[in-house]
């Protein structure tokens, strides 16, 4: 009998950065990733991006969701707002995603909010 299958291990910045491409590759608008490592104790990352529309919005949560699940079996914690698709968020534990209609990420200037946080650059190496 063989042993189960293992899913690799992935680091949070890993599965950020995965979840950065999955944005991009899905045309989000803006994506920018925020380590509040030093920062805050909520999470170590943030990850902000903007959709076109609410339908855009809603579209790049569920890829999110979806895409990570089956590649690296991450679910998320907790989700907000995929119905209304004006602020979605997806809540991972160690990374928190955050999907904005872009009048509501003006309204909200999360970067603003958090401006002592580092940006770190998003790589197409995240995990696969």
């Amino acid at each position: 009998m063989s042993a189960p299958a293992m899913l690799p291990s992935y680091t949070s910045l890993d599965l950020a950065q995965r979840a950065a491409t999955i944005l991009l590759d899905r045309k989000g608008n803006d994506v920018v990733l925020l380590s509040l490592k030093g920062v805050s104790d909520m999470t170590d990352y943030f990850l902000i991006a903007s959709g076109t529309s609410d339908t855009h919005v809603r579209a790049l949560g569920n890829s999110v969701l979806g895409d990570l699940k089956k590649e690296t079996g991450q679910t998320a914690n907790h989700v907000e707002g995929l119905q209304q698709g004006r602020w979605v968020l997806l809540d991972y534990v160690d990374f928190v995603v955050h999907v904005f209609h872009p009048t509501l990420r003006n309204f909200y200037q999360i970067e603003r909010l958090w401006a002592d946080a580092d940006v770190i650059p998003i790589t197409a190496h995240g995990a696969r």
